[in-house]
């Protein structure tokens, strides 16, 4: 037990949240989970306040989850965060390499500039251009730029013809804006989750999806299964988190005819897929790393 006062960023009642909670508290006997929705930062003094407890005065915030949603008011959470860090509070992951993930242009972007392998993309405003990429790719995924777990993602395929796949782009810039669109990729049924720890691999799992959904996310059925990755597949997961500098996240990876591919790392990485897939308690590890890192380097 020590004297230790972390706090996590989270959604209250969510699992993956109080779980944290729970493995802090068992170590520090310290509990405070923080719901960003009820922050408040004075910036003439850079304090920030959740409800009774100053945030400034604590050793150490494990963000675990910045929102619900992804959109561009995580990224004013993010900012807060930022201010919290500038005061001295250690921020697992920081929020400067959290706020490069929230935005999927952004993460993506960075994956390109390290030579990551990934699925073709292409990023346009222009419907006439989009829908030429459609036709190049023959069948492409839209994605929103703020989405988590497939949410908003639709699957635009040439053979519908110009004039449905002009009304879905044109509804789709109605509510988004720019078109990302990524080519279909064949999934084989799966794709993985590579998770790591402060750098270092921990493990693989795969997500099987529901023979009914073109993708594999647990939010669409899909189910957790044990992957044996080969030293390769490590390799390249491992790359794609060094684009980052991340406490702790889960790169997700498909296995195509044409090679493995990237399709992100996250800013936050789950638990449930370690546990589920691997009987790893990747929350027990991360609480572990947080305490150790806040004592070699207070």
């Amino acid at each position: 037990m020590t004297d230790t006062r972390i706090a996590v960023i989270g959604t209250p009642g969510k699992w993956s949240t109080e779980v944290l909670a729970d493995h802090l508290e068992q170590r520090t006997g310290f509990r405070c989970v923080v719901d960003m929705a009820d922050v408040v930062l004075e910036l003439e003094t850079g304090i920030l306040r959740y409800r009774d407890v100053v945030l400034n005065e604590l050793d150490g915030v494990i963000i675990k989850k910045i929102s619900e949603t992804y959109s561009p008011a995580a990224d004013d959470r993010i900012r807060m965060l930022g201010s919290l860090e500038s005061s001295g509070v250690r921020c697992f992951s920081t929020p400067e390499q959290v706020g490069r993930l929230i935005n999927r242009l952004e993460g993506t972007s960075a994956l390109a500039a390290g030579k990551v392998a990934l699925p073709a993309t292409r990023i346009t405003e222009s419907t006439e251009a989009a829908l030429d990429v459609i036709t190049l790719f023959g069948k492409a995924i839209l994605k929103p730029l703020y989405s988590t777990k497939a949410r908003g993602m639709e699957v635009l395929n040439a053979e519908d013809g110009t004039e449905t796949n002009t009304g879905k782009l044109n509804a789709f810039k109605a509510e988004h804006g720019l078109f990302y669109l990524q080519k279909f990729v064949n999934l084989g049924g799966q794709d993985l989750g590579m998770v790591f720890l402060g750098g270092e691999y921990l493990c693989t799992y795969a997500r099987v999806g529901d023979a009914n959904a073109w993708n594999t996310t647990i939010h669409s059925g899909g189910k957790y299964q044990a992957y044996d990755a080969s030293p390769e597949l490590i390799e390249l997961g491992r790359r794609a988190q060094a684009c980052f500098d991340l406490s702790f996240t889960t790169v997700d990876i498909a296995l195509t005819d044409e090679g493995p591919v990237v399709f992100e790392v996250s800013a936050f990485g789950g638990f449930s897929g370690a546990l589920k897939g691997c009987g790893i308690d990747a929350a027990e590890k991360l609480c572990d790393h947080v305490l150790k890192e806040l004592e070699n380097n207070p």
